[in-house]
């Protein structure tokens, strides 16, 4: 395994265990067997060596959860939206300690402009992958619609995440989100009456 691997593979242990904002460049070196030029010479800063981990992460988490909503080929496109929900409570615990550095992430990304073009990307890799999901799920969908679809989807996983991360006792369950969204989605539709 060469610099790059072991550095990724610390990264992704330091990530997982101390989290973004506790990980220090000397951790990084320790966990990877490396050294500190190394960093730099292969990322350019600790920041873009973390994120890089944290998206490799990312991206496993999202290839999961598109094997569990496709698990089943005559699924719905909303059965497929509830079994992604269900898919990221079944694993919260499992990937507790990445979304929480991803929230560390963030918390940081206001004031270092390198950090927030590198968390942005994360977001549109999320983005495509989640609208190539729609479009194979829904037939006939344009790619800007999609992505609308995408990010909509995005934001309610995100805050659903963040619901179950805080307090899990008063979270949404999916099941209450999907009876939720057949109430609004019709009741959406509905024109007022012309006066």
């Amino acid at each position: 395994m060469g610099h790059r691997e072991a550095l990724l593979a610390g990264a992704r242990r330091c990530l997982l265990e101390q989290g973004y904002a506790r990980t220090t460049a000397r951790d990084l070196v320790a966990a990877s067997g490396t050294n500190l030029s190394s960093i730099g010479y292969h990322f350019g800063s600790k920041q873009a060596l973390l994120n890089e981990a944290m998206q490799q992460c990312f991206d496993e988490y999202i290839a999961q959860i598109a094997q569990i909503v496709f698990a089943d080929p005559g699924a719905t496109p909303l059965q497929r939206v509830q079994a992604s929900w269900e898919a990221m409570v079944n694993t919260l615990e499992q990937y507790r300690p990445l979304r929480v550095a991803f929230v560390e992430a963030l918390a940081q990304a206001e004031r270092v402009p390198e950090l927030r073009a590198q968390l942005a990307e994360c977001y549109e890799r999320a983005r495509t992958t989640v609208a190539d999901m729609v479009r194979a799920s829904v037939d006939g969908l344009s790619e800007a619609t999609a992505r609308q679809v995408a990010s909509f989807l995005i934001a309610v996983h995100h805050g659903l995440q963040t619901q179950w991360l805080l307090d899990p006792q008063h979270a949404p369950t999916p099941a209450a989100l999907m009876t939720a969204l057949e109430i609004a989605l019709p009741a959406a539709q509905v024109r007022p009456a012309s006066q």
